[in-house]
Order: C-alpha cells, then sequence, then structure tokens
C-alpha cells in the first residue's frame, strides 16, 4: 500500500475511485456532476491524497484550498472515500496524518470539513484528531414537482432577472450566516457557468438573490434584502429557479442551525430536513 498525492492522476481514476468507494451508499454522481463538484470546491490534486493498490486508488481524500476560515489559508475536505473491501484498515486516518506536513509545508493554517451527526464512528475519529465543531448545519431536499405544489399563482411585485456572480458582491449583507465552503462567494466564481445567479428587482433595486445549479437542483445560495422580506420575494425566485431546473429533486445543503426565517420559508414550500451536520475545524 502507497500513500500519494494525485497530481498527475487521470479524472478518469479519480472518477473510478470516487464511484467505487460509494457503490454502497445511496448517492449517484456522474462525471460531469464529479468534475462539476471539485472545481466548486477548490480541489487541488497536488495538495490531495490517495492510498494506491495495484496502482488503483482503493482510499482518498480530495482537498480544495481557499482562504475561508478566518480569512487564513485553508484545505477544505472535499470528499473522503475508501472502497468496501479495504475498510477497516484505517486508511482515511493514514491519509489523513500522512498529508499534514504537505499541508503546513504549502501554508495551510486550518483544516476545515463537515460530518454527519449521525456519523458517530467518523466524528469520534476527527475529534481524536484534535478537530472542533465550529457549526452545526441542516440540509433540506424534497421533489421539484411537490415544491411546486406549495408555490402560489398571485403575481409578485418583482422581477426576475439574470446576474452575474460578482453582481451579488454587495448583497452578501442580506444572509442571516456566512454561507460554508461548498456555498461561499469563493465558491461560486470558481463553478463559473455551472451555477445560475438570478435577482429580484423591485423599482431597480436588488432586493434578493438566489444561486443554483439547473442540472442538480442544488440551491447554493438564497437571500433576502430583511427590508423587502415576507413580500414574495423569495417565493418569485424559487419559482423562476424551479422552472430552469433540471432535476427532479430540489436541495439546499448547510443552512445554519438555527436560521428561522429560512428555516421557516423552506417549511412553507414543503422543503423538508433531511440531515444534520457538523462543520469541523482542525488548527495546523
Amino acid at each position: 500500500m502507497e500513500i500519494k498525492n494525485l497530481e498527475g492522476i487521470s479524472f478518469e481514476q479519480i472518477y473510478t475511485a470516487f464511484k467505487s468507494a460509494f457503490s454502497d451508499y445511496e448517492i449517484s454522481v456522474d462525471k460531469t456532476e464529479l468534475k462539476s463538484m471539485l472545481k466548486r470546491r477548490g480541489f487541488n490534486p497536488a495538495l490531495s491524497f490517495g492510498a494506491f493498490y495495484d496502482d488503483n486508488i482503493v482510499a482518498f481524500t480530495f482537498n480544495g484550498i481557499g482562504k475561508y476560515y478566518n480569512g487564513k489559508l485553508t484545505a477544505y475536505d472535499t470528499g473522503t472515500g475508501t472502497r468496501k473491501e479495504f475498510r477497516g484498515q484505517g486508511l482515511a486516518k493514514r491519509i489523513f496524518t500522512h498529508s499534514m506536513p504537505f499541508l503546513k509545508n504549502a501554508g495551510i493554517e486550518n483544516y476545515l470539513l463537515e460530518v454527519l451527526q449521525h456519523n458517530k464512528r467518523a466524528l469520534k475519529i476527527y475529534e481524536s484528531l484534535g478537530f472542533e465543531i465550529l457549526r452545526e448545519f441542516n440540509f433540506f431536499t424534497q421533489k421539484k414537482q411537490l415544491v411546486v405544489n406549495h408555490l402560489s399563482d398571485k403575481p409578485a411585485k418583482c422581477s426576475i432577472v439574470a446576474l452575474k456572480s460578482e453582481d451579488i458582491l454587495s448583497a452578501q449583507s442580506f444572509h442571516d450566516f456566512t454561507p460554508s465552503w461548498q456555498n461561499d462567494i469563493e465558491s461560486i466564481k470558481r463553478a463559473g457557468d455551472d451555477l445560475v445567479t438570478l435577482g429580484a428587482m423591485v423599482d431597480s433595486v436588488l432586493s434578493g438573490y438566489c444561486v443554483f445549479s439547473p442540472k442538480s437542483g442544488d440551491i447554493t445560495q438564497i437571500a433576502v434584502d430583511p427590508t423587502f422580506r415576507r413580500k414574495g420575494v423569495a417565493s418569485s425566485l424559487l419559482k423562476q429557479m424551479i422552472e430552469m431546473t433540471e432535476s427532479e429533486i430540489v436541495k439546499v445543503i448547510n443552512v445554519e442551525s438555527p436560521t428561522p426565517s429560512l428555516d421557516a420559508f423552506l417549511a412553507s414550500k414543503g422543503v423538508c430536513l433531511a440531515g444534520k451536520q457538523f462543520e469541523m475545524v482542525l488548527t495546523l
């Protein structure tokens, strides 16, 4: 077994490893979706690592690199997995330990990750490595058609227009919490055309906006200026987004818990709580 970085490893090998590691999970990610996910999360192959057996990746950690936590250079666990037949050998922990000197030498000051709250085994491992819980996140999902059934036909007093990612820089104050790594403005910029940005205009003033993936149905950000809340702005954005979304599922990942305004809005549209995560950080 050899542990080394993923620089020079083909995307085909990376996709095969990812698909194999999650073959017994209830998730399905095609090549296009994985490529989009890695790009959006800042995947850096030179600072990502895998365990190789017979020249095949049997376990891996994909790391994204960027400035996120307190504005410091941070590594983000974009995806960790182990093929079923190689589990129970501590490969994930070995890969993490192997990567630390390389991350430190690259100037990384913090390591950030998210873990499902019910995954007690993983949580225990991360805590043993020195990780601390920063925040709790909720994630929500619903079938698109069921969301449509909760949308009103009443016309809103705003117009929906296409925007660019730079158009929402000044509107980050609309949020009630700081977006997670995969949803923050830097990730949106990295995603490029994989994401669509819509704005709600009231008398030529930006009153709210949303950013989403038409392919996956992922709502990356949705926020309304407090002055314009409870006036149908978010509903209008959601309605337009759903009309443009190919996916049959709508999902909102990593909503800080609690966020009463967004929690109540999603509940009113039938978008249900599907699970909970912890955001954790380790100072290197």
